[in-house]
């Protein structure tokens, strides 16, 4: 019970108050988390959200670039579906972005040709996810013209992306006849685990390749 003075100053001041049986620090983290997650900053963004091995996934790209194929294929690999066309992403504690499916859309995804496919019912219950952290954005890009590639052959310097102030590392995924881009948006995820874990391949690579100079000189 509260003290008689806090009750009526909580009164005269018309300030709510709260009572739990939880112990005073168990209930302040339960609220902390609760209001942070209700006062969140949030925007929306377009793309296809999936868990991917663990890590949560942003696979963007122009219309009918083929997104939701990809999703579909990667669901039938045994990963996640969180969220399809429109993604709702906020900024949690610690500078993370967490991504959730607006209601009316939960579970649900379209593919040309098929229409709408209701996932959870169609691959099971373990084929979706109720929301992820975003760690990666994956953009599937459209040969330029005259069949140029869109990226670098070895992209020296990392790619981002900013939303709500936080910086996501990126990756531009070309498209092209004959792609697995399933296996390749794997890559990419292994790969951004490895460097999560401070394995960076690009590195590795470009000191090897250094040492091999440097022995050529010598």
């Amino acid at each position: 019970a509260p003290a008689p003075a806090l009750v009526e100053s909580a009164t005269r001041t018309q300030t709510p108050l709260f009572t739990s049986p939880l112990p005073a620090p168990q209930g302040i983290e339960k609220l902390a988390r609760y209001l942070a997650k209700l006062l969140a900053e949030t925007t929306e963004v377009h793309g296809v959200f999936m868990d991917v091995l663990g890590l949560g996934v942003l696979i963007t790209g122009e219309s009918g670039v083929g997104k939701s194929e990809l999703g579909a294929e990667l669901i039938s690999r045994g990963h996640g579906l969180v969220a399809y066309d429109v993604v709702e992403v906020s900024r949690i504690g610690g500078g993370a972005l967490e991504g959730r499916c607006p209601a009316l859309l939960k579970d649900f995804i379209e593919v040309r040709g098929l229409g709408v496919l209701y996932i959870r019912t169609i691959f099971g219950e373990t084929a979706v996810r109720r929301k992820m952290k975003l760690r990666l954005i994956t953009h599937l890009a459209k040969p330029l013209p005259g069949g140029k590639d869109p990226t670098e052959r070895l992209p020296l310097s990392e790619l981002s992306e900013e939303i709500l102030g936080v910086t996501i590392r990126k990756v531009i995924i070309p498209v092209a006849a004959g792609r697995n881009l399933a296996v390749l948006v794997e890559a990419a995820v292994r790969n951004e685990i490895l460097k999560l874990r401070g394995i960076d391949s690009m590195a590795e690579f470009l000191a090897r390749q250094a040492e091999q100079m440097k022995k050529g000189k010598d």
